[in-house]
């Protein structure tokens, strides 16, 4: 193990476990308003008049008509208002906030207010969606030739549903007007230069009339990417029409049922095969945005850059596209777009394989890429792709081929058992050239005339750990004890912006960024002195350009690689899967912290484990998320998978710090594919086509099974 890699407790730990930490609703009460925001409770309307109650001495209705700047909130396209303008897209759309001193008295007169509407028919369903967000093609060879020499062509669809980000932490965010008119926003949040941009255009103020701040943030996933720049922009209008600070704190059932979520999509996967190899890739991708684009468009990128997995494909067409429905945006969530694809593809292996009486680890063995090979937008692996030696350390620990074998042979009983495996790789960083042409991150490093060295970045730690792991690569670089650095949360006032935290590019790109600025420093080191180093993002030399209009070049830098394997028991009765054991092998290269890592490892494979088992969400007829508490929308725990085995193989990035890449994103990512492949085996081999699958999708499939 590199020195590195031993792990250390971490910078966070004894605020957190000893309740000193202050999250956005830990600040004191004097003085701030509590706000509370109107939701539109019709799918799609026009609003014609709100009629509020009589408003105390000291409360405040905040509408559009407040907004001092521009009332769209800066994400990708303009089309996500601060508040609504004038028709509302979705339930849960905020009409208004009522802010005031008394939070029992602001939920009494936003209850009071009266709304009419004028209602329109909504789009609630995606097969018949018919408003496009975003659409891409791209593919590569002669597709067309390819399936007319074909043996045999597959034609199947997949289907993935909704999945809630379900952090700790509910979504949380406060505007404090200051003295000098600067507005100072701060909250629950991943990216404070988002938020920076979007409330700079709310307010219609230049950059010094905004300050943002990340308090301690009690988990993302994804969810606080987007959200906090409309919840941000939506105080920070308040605080201004009221004069006062304004906090406002979702409950868990407004979070859940209005917030971003995991994108539902829709697979097509034609395919040609020839002599029994794939010769040919035809997939339609769909992905439901929901009322507004938010980040539909970098989701949608991903999950298509993904789509035809990690196979070599000689032949490759393909088209995605984000469609409107009335219902809440969809937006960023671990893994962003891939797990989608990666479901559908290794279910479609999985489908052939067994078609042509070939065992589908085997077959999808022979279509592996390899380094060098062409990407699915003709960039290229430049490094070594590890699957081979990581689906044999899973062998190995699990016992797949030989456990894959025995419960092939029929099986009779109440209890039946099933072993599924499969590959993916995430994409390590911003997709295209997004960190070269819009990121461009700066990294700084402060020393202080006592020795102490303060880390200058935008990047936010979301459980995560680099308030942890960026201190321990500079007091590597400084040879300084790891009590001499330390990286406080990202202040807009302070920090340069080194870019979001999001894609898996906090450790990998502005880790390295700080070990470059370390070296620096370390060579310019004066005692007694404040020093200041700066290092920008220049991107690596063997890039091939990624063209975003044509989909051409790479992608992504490098990758980082997972095999995942799981193992479970069916009970015939109740339709109930038993996992009796989940495996993971992953290389996100250097480990910089074991432990920090490995509970990413862990989590992260839980989280897709409840992915394609039992996170069930969905809306009714109306448009309306039904599943908006934890009594009914259930996610994993420790109990639900008691053997969960992780294991790292390393492969070096050579532009990451010690050879890291992207690891936050990867454990999600592949855990579907093996799920689904395990309950396929377990129920005879029937062909299954969607996630989540639950005890009653079971009892579904065995019943026509029996008639």
């Amino acid at each position: 193990m590199e020195k590195i890699t031993r792990s250390v407790v971490k910078k966070d730990h004894a605020p957190k476990i000893s309740g000193h930490s202050v999250y956005v609703a830990d600040y004191p009460a004097e003085g701030v308003l509590c706000g509370k925001l109107l939701h539109a409770n019709i799918a799609r309307a026009k609003v014609l008049r709100v009629e509020t109650p009589e408003l105390p001495e000291g409360y405040f209705y905040v509408d559009a008509k407040d907004v001092p700047g521009d009332n769209n909130v800066n994400i990708v396209l303009d089309d996500t208002p601060v508040y609504c303008r004038g028709t509302v897209e979705y339930i849960g759309e905020p009409i208004a906030m009522l802010c005031g001193p008394d939070e029992a008295v602001v939920t009494r007169l936003r209850d009071a207010c009266k709304v009419e509407y004028e209602e329109l028919e909504p789009a609630l369903d995606l097969r018949k969606a018919t408003e496009t967000f975003f659409d891409y093609r791209f593919g590569h060879g002669d597709v067309d030739k390819a399936f007319s020499e074909a043996d045999r062509v597959y034609d199947e669809e997949f289907e993935t549903g909704y999945q809630e980000q379900a952090y700790l932490e509910t979504q949380g965010m406060m505007a404090e007007p200051e003295e000098n008119g600067r507005m100072f926003v701060h909250g629950s949040s991943q990216c404070v230069y988002y938020i920076h941009g979007a409330v700079m255009r709310a307010l219609g103020c230049g950059p010094d009339g905004v300050r943002v701040l990340q308090d301690v943030t009690g988990g993302g996933f994804g969810g606080k990417e987007d959200f906090p720049s409309i919840l941000g922009c939506q105080v920070a209008v308040a605080a201004r029409k009221c004069g006062k600070a304004v906090r406002c704190v979702l409950d868990r059932r407004e979070d859940m049922e209005y917030t971003s979520k995991r994108h539902p999509s829709l697979c097509r996967y034609k395919v040609a095969v020839r002599d029994g190899k794939v010769t040919a890739m035809d997939i339609d991708v769909t992905l439901n945005a929901g009322a507004y684009s938010t980040l539909s468009a970098v989701v949608l990128q991903r999950g298509i850059i993904a789509a035809p997995g990690v196979y070599n494909v000689p032949n490759l067409r393909v088209h995605g596209r984000a469609l409107k429905t009335n219902t809440a945006p969809c937006g960023a969530f671990r893994g962003f777009g891939a797990p989608q694809t990666f479901f559908a593809v290794e279910m479609m292996m999985d489908h052939i394989a067994r078609d042509l009486g070939v065992e589908p680890l085997s077959f999808k063995e022979a279509h592996l890429v390899r380094q060098g090979d062409f990407t699915s937008t003709c960039g290229r692996y430049h490094f070594p792709v590890p699957l081979p030696a990581m689906i044999d350390k899973i062998d190995k620990a699990c016992d797949y081929r030989k456990k894959r074998a025995e419960y092939a042979k029929p099986q009779t009983g109440r209890y039946r058992r099933g072993i599924g495996m499969s590959l993916c790789f995430h994409g390590a960083g911003f997709t295209g050239s997004g960190e070269r042409d819009l990121i461009k991150a700066v990294a700084k490093l402060r020393k202080y005339r006592d020795g102490t060295v303060e880390i200058l970045a935008s990047n936010g730690d979301i459980g995560q750990g680099v308030r942890t792991t960026f201190p321990k690569i500079v007091a590597h670089e400084l040879n300084l004890p790891l009590d001499k650095v330390y990286y406080q949360h990202p202040d807009t006032a302070r920090v340069p912006d080194s870019g979001p935290t999001v894609a898996s590019r906090s450790l990998m790109v502005v880790g390295e960024l700080l070990r470059r600025a370390a070296i620096r420093l370390r060579e310019q080191w004066a005692d007694g002195e404040e020093q200041e180093v700066e290092e920008r993002f220049k991107e690596p030399d063997f890039i091939i350009p990624f063209h975003i209009d044509k989909f051409e070049g790479d992608a992504y830098p490098t990758y980082a690689w997972a095999v995942n394997a799981i193992e479970l028991e069916i009970d015939t009765y109740t339709g109930v899967a038993k996992a009796l054991g989940a495996y993971g092998a992953f290389d996100v290269g250097t480990p910089v912290d074991y432990n920090v890592v490995m509970g990413q490892m862990e989590g992260g494979f839980l989280q897709g484990i409840g992915y394609a088992s039992m996170e069930q969400m969905n809306y009714d007829d109306k448009g309306r998320i039904r599943n908006n508490s934890f009594s009914d929308y259930l996610i994993p725990t420790a109990k639900d998978v008691p053997n969960l085995y992780c294991t790292l193989h390393v492969e070096k990035y050579p532009d990451g710090p010690y050879g890291a890449k992207g690891a936050g994103e990867l454990p999600l990512v592949g855990a579907p594919g093996a799920y689904l492949s395990a309950v396929e085996q377990a129920l005879d081999g029937v062909a299954l086509h969607h996630v989540p699958f639950t005890a009653e999708d079971t009892l579904s499939v065995m019943t026509k099974e029996a008639v």
